[in-house]
């Protein structure tokens, strides 16, 4: 039986209130919701992955999808995102190649500081894909621009991170995007979180919800690993019957150094 939103969602945060406090946590890789963090001057953030999504009786597996971020000053980070799509369908041969690409600039324009408020919209350019790669079906014609505004706050124990965000699209459809992670930080090295996530194109896929939950476990100093799994929990077009994300986040310096997470 599927579940109302609002009951997942208390359940989620109502439970969180019985835990012990914690660090905060983040939204980020290996969620698709986003959050206001940044890596901090001079800092570098790269998430190397395998993500895989099974709708429809169509299997897409995006390896390595490349996560690339820099910080310019403690506000400011510069992305660049493209993934190696290989994807294989029922009756139809395999196919593989570079997907649309995602450079962008986030700004984080409110920060009160540990556990307080932090706001930034962080707008980034879906580029066209190769006609190669659109004639396989891994790649949108596009070019689209999507502008989300990202709230992050801790409340007591629960760490919530917020996403709304639209496509404007210059061919193709337009597109919104709603995300919500409620997280805690268990230990000095685990980080388990829960997502919610809706992604709504006008007059075209996708349409589906998602609940899915992860977590980041610090293998050593600047190297995380980062796990999420989930599916779709409302009847929709589109809908995902499994998904999941496996990676390593490294944290580095502009001298290659290894780093420790840093919190916004």
């Amino acid at each position: 039986m599927q579940r109302p939103l609002s009951t997942v969602l208390a359940v989620l945060c109502g439970a969180a209130f019985f835990l012990p406090r914690p660090a905060h946590a983040q939204a980020g890789p290996p969620y698709i919701t986003n959050d206001p963090g940044t890596p901090g001057n001079g800092n570098w953030e790269i998430n190397l992955a395998s993500m895989t999504s099974t709708s429809g009786g169509v299997t897409a597996w995006q390896m390595p999808q490349i996560d690339i971020n820099y910080g310019l000053g403690e506000r400011i980070q510069l992305t660049y995102e493209v993934p190696y799509v290989v994807q294989s369908a029922s009756g139809a041969p395999q196919v593989s190649g570079w997907s649309n690409a995602y450079p962008g600039i986030k700004w984080r324009f409110l920060d009160q500081g540990e556990g307080g408020w932090q706001m930034a919209i962080f707008p980034q350019y879906e580029t066209a894909g190769s006609a190669s790669a659109q004639s396989k079906g891994i790649a949108e014609e596009g070019s689209r621009v999507l502008l989300p505004l990202e709230v992050a706050r801790s409340f007591g124990p629960l760490d919530l991170d917020f996403e709304a965000g639209y496509y404007f699209a210059h061919r193709g459809s337009e597109e919104r995007i709603l995300g919500l992670v409620a997280g805690h930080r268990f230990t000095p090295r685990l980080e388990l979180d829960a997502e919610l996530y809706n992604d709504h194109a006008m007059g075209a896929l996708p349409n589906f919800t998602t609940l899915d939950v992860g977590g980041r476990y610090r293998l050593g100093r600047g190297f995380l690993l980062l796990f999420m799994a989930g599916r779709s929990i409302a009847n929709s077009s589109g809908e995902i019957d499994f998904m999941s994300y496996l990676g390593i986040q490294i944290l580095l310096s502009d001298y290659g150094l290894s780093l420790e997470r840093q919190e916004p």
